[in-house]
This record gives structure tokens, sequence and C-alpha cells, in this order.
């Protein structure tokens, strides 16, 4: 552990800070900016990267930053879960990065150096999320993810992207403050600590209504999570340019809502006095509703986009579903699907994207043969979309298979039943794009596009062999989530 260790905390957290600023500072020259962009993701991955044995070895450096009162610091500390969604973070940032340099040059985007600048300080509070030592260090890096992405949001300027950036702001910002920091406040009251701790802070300090009321501030705290009825900026901010959806849907945004709350629920309550405390399991029918209801919309959806908004509000709550089925076999899968799932839906939102640079394409139903144009495009889109539904050989099997068998474990037969259904939803909103863009006959309108920029064909091949190379070598993120439960695989 030692001095290292703790100054590649920091400098993980500081790098893409330091980023943002130089991105700034040569902002009128592309090249140099989107090359620093480059540099700053793939200087970041390495750091991360290199904090990856030591924690595989079962160590937790940590640091602490700032003392704001007594008893009150700003704390960073790296355990195996905050490990795993820093290397899924960090391994997709340089990836759309080179996505996001095609896409925002292909379309003529504006205000290309802001999307940088809001780019990297929104990776820098990932970091800060993924290594918070407390739950105020938490809080903070977490409201830093809010502010800096809603430029993101309202990138395009008009109306609609105004209007959106309002709900997106307003329900994080509300569900933050008035349930997620009382919360915090709360355990402070309890506890007198806010540091993490293995067995829950709460533990033995709280039980009956009590624990229920700061269980529900917590969770519903934690918006990001778009557990409904707290859903609804997630499909407003679709209006963003595609690498900002991605961004959202994958690397950094809807992550650290559900990120967020597995680290609740195992560090702050511990997954055994939940097991042991009656009431808890409503969540598990809230999660489960979730799921089936936002596919049931995602069903309806022409607007690609939309469609996968919806399926990234089921995908989250299968995270929360399996948390709250309190087995270890499921924690495991929750884990699990924080990766799997970025993997999977950042490859999709990719594939919106090349779908609308090259042939500017936005519904469903405009979609029949596009596979004959765009091979590389729809055969990721394709293994993305085999991998939301839970098949094989693609990460999304892997964590399902430990969510179902968490199920098992726990005879949890409303949580099977759930899966089940979803499954069957997800291949129901899938499977027809796939069909229509390989099996359908093509509308003769003279169109002569091909694939869209390189930059993107790349990028969304290497996402797309990051959710098949997760089913063949899971053994790193199994490692670490096993971590999560006191074993090892």
């Amino acid at each position: 552990m030692g001095i290292a260790s703790e100054q590649l905390i920091i400098v993980a957290i500081l790098l893409p800070l330091v980023a943002a600023g130089l991105i700034g500072l040569v902002g009128k020259k592309p090249n140099l900016r989107d090359g620093l962009s480059i540099t700053a993701a793939l200087g970041l991955l390495a750091t991360v990267l290199t904090l990856l044995p030591t924690v595989l070895a079962g160590e937790q450096p940590s640091i602490d930053l700032l003392e704001i009162a007594p008893g009150l610091l700003i704390k960073f500390e790296l355990e195996p879960l905050g490990m795993l969604f820093a290397c899924v973070a960090a391994l997709l940032w340089p990836i759309n990065t080179l996505y996001s340099i095609g896409y925002m040059r292909g379309n003529k985007e504006q205000h290309q150096t802001r999307f940088y600048i809001c780019f990297a300080i929104a990776l820098a509070s990932t970091m800060g999320i993924a290594m918070a030592g407390n739950l105020l260090t938490l809080f903070i890096c977490y409201e830093v993810l809010t502010l800096s992405t809603y430029p993101l949001v309202t990138h395009n300027g008009n109306k609609e992207s105004i209007k959106a950036g309002r709900v997106y702001l307003g329900i994080l910002l509300s569900t933050s403050i008035g349930f997620f920091m009382l919360a915090i406040l709360w355990t402070w009251y309890l506890t007198g600590s806010l540091d993490f701790k293995a067995g829950g802070t709460l533990s033995g300090k709280v039980a009956g209504p009590e624990l229920i009321i700061l269980l529900f501030l917590y969770i519903y705290g934690i918006g990001k999570a778009a557990l409904m009825p707290f859903h609804k900026w997630l499909p407003a901010a679709m209006v963003a340019p595609t690498p900002v959806s991605a961004l959202l849907h994958a690397v950094a945004v809807v992550k650290a809502g559900v990120f967020s709350v597995v680290k609740v629920v195992v560090y702050v309550f511990g997954l055994d006095m939940l097991k042991l405390s009656a009431g808890a399991d409503w969540i598990l029918w809230i999660a489960g509703l979730t799921i089936l209801i936002a596919s049931m919309i995602a069903l309806r959806q022409n607007n690609l986009k939309r469609r996968l908004a919806y399926s990234t509000i089921s995908q989250l709550s299968y995270v929360v579903l399996a948390i709250f089925i309190l087995a270890p076999l499921s924690t495991v899968g929750a884990a699990l699907h924080i990766a799997a799932h970025a993997f999977g839906k950042i490859t999709l939102f990719f594939a919106a994207g090349s779908i609308y640079t090259a042939a500017h394409k936005t519904n469903i139903s405009q979609l029949n043969g596009i596979g004959y144009r765009m091979p590389w495009t729809m055969s990721a889109f394709s293994i993305g979309a085999i991998s939301m539904i839970g098949l094989p050989p693609t990460a999304g099997f892997l964590s399902k298979w430990y969510m179902l068998m968490g199920a098992f474990q726990e005879q949890q037969v409303v949580a099977i039943l759930i899966i089940i259904a979803s499954t069957l939803l997800n291949a129901a909103y899938f499977i027809p794009i796939i069909y229509a863009a390989w099996f359908k006959q093509e509308e003769q309108n003279n169109e002569q596009h091909g694939e869209a920029p390189w930059t993107i064909v790349l990028a969304l091949m290497l996402t797309a062999s990051l959710t098949l190379a997760l089913f063949f070598f899971p053994d790193v993120p199994l490692q670490l989530a096993t971590s999560l439960i006191g074993e090892h695989p």
C-alpha cells in the first residue's frame, strides 16, 4: 500500500481536472485539444490499472485529504467495489473520447471545447465517487458530477435541451439535497461517523420504522439510480449528443447511482442487518416494477435513443433488485452488472450515434436493411443487445446468472419471475431491431451512405469486444466482486 498508492489515488482524481484546464487553454487548436483529451484519458487508465494489483492483493489504500470540521473528513479509500467502478470508467473514457472526436467533428457540433472540459470534470468526479472513503466525500463528488454534466445535457442550446436540462438538474438536485443529504446527517446523528464500514456503519444502531425511513431516504436520495418515479431525468437527457448519452448511461452518471446504492447497502446498512430487518424488502418490489414498467415503455418507443434510455432505467434496477435479494451471489451479480451494463449499453449508444452520423436516421422504423450498409455498426449493436437480453457469450449473461443464483439461494420467487419476465421483454424490444437491420429489405431511396468515420467504428468495435471479453475472461471483475462479500472465487 504505502505512499505510492495514496499518491496514485490523488493523481486519478486530479489528472482529469488538470486536463480540463489544459483543454480550455488549447481550445482553439482542435487537434491539440483532442490529442490532449486522449492522452489524459490514457493517463487515467494507466493510473487506475496501477492501483489494481494492490486492491486484488486485499489492501485498501486510503488518504485523509482535508478535515473540514472535527470528525468531518474529505477522505478517499479504494475498496473492491470502487476499484471495479474505477476500472470501468477509466477504461471507457479513452474509448468514448475517440468516439467523441469522430462524432463531434462528423456532425460539426458547436462548443466542442466546452464539451471536452465538462467531460473531463465529470470523469474526475466519477473517480472521486469510486474512491470515496466516507459519505461526505461521496456526496460532494456526487453533486459535482451532477453539475458538471448539466452543460453536456444542454449542449445544443435549443429550447428542448434547456427544458431537458431543467428536468435533469431539478430531479437530481432535489433528491440529493432533500433525501440523500438528510440521510447522511441522520447517519451522523446515530453513529457519530460517516465512514464506510465492513458489516455496516449503522449495524445495531437503527431498527424498525426508523430503519425503513432511513433506507427510503438513501435509495431515493440517490436519484441517479433512476428508480421510478424519479426516473424522468434520464429519458429527458436524450436530447444531448450521443457521446453525452454514452457518458450518462455507461461511463459515469447512472453507474454512479447504482454504485452508490450498492456501496450504501453493503457498507452503511450491512447485508446481515437488512436481512434480519422486517420491511426492507419493499425496495425489491419497487425495483422489480421499475424493471417491468420501463421495459414495457421501451417496447413502444420508435426513437432508438429513447428505447435505449428506457432500457437503461430497466437495467439499472437489475442492480438494485440484485442487491436487495440480500444474498452473497446476487451481490456479486449486482457488482458484475455495473460492468456488464456499462460495456453493453455504451456499445448500443455508440451504434445509435454511428447510424445518425452516417445515415441521419433516428427511428427504428427507418433501419430496415441497414446492416448491409453498416455491417460493423450493426454487428456491434447486435452484441450489445444480446448482452442486455442476458444471453451467452456476453457479459450480461454472467451478471444475470449470479443474480438468479442468488435469488434461488434465498428462494426469492418474485425476483426470479421478474428476471425471467424482463429478459423476455428485453428480447421483445431488441430482437426486432436486429431482425430489421439484417433480414428486412431496405427501402428504395437511393441512399449512398456507408459506415460512420473510422474513429466511431473503432470505438464501438472496442466496446463490443469488451462485452464479449468479460464473458470469456471474468477473473479480475469476479475477484473484485467476490471480495466485496469477503470471499474469493
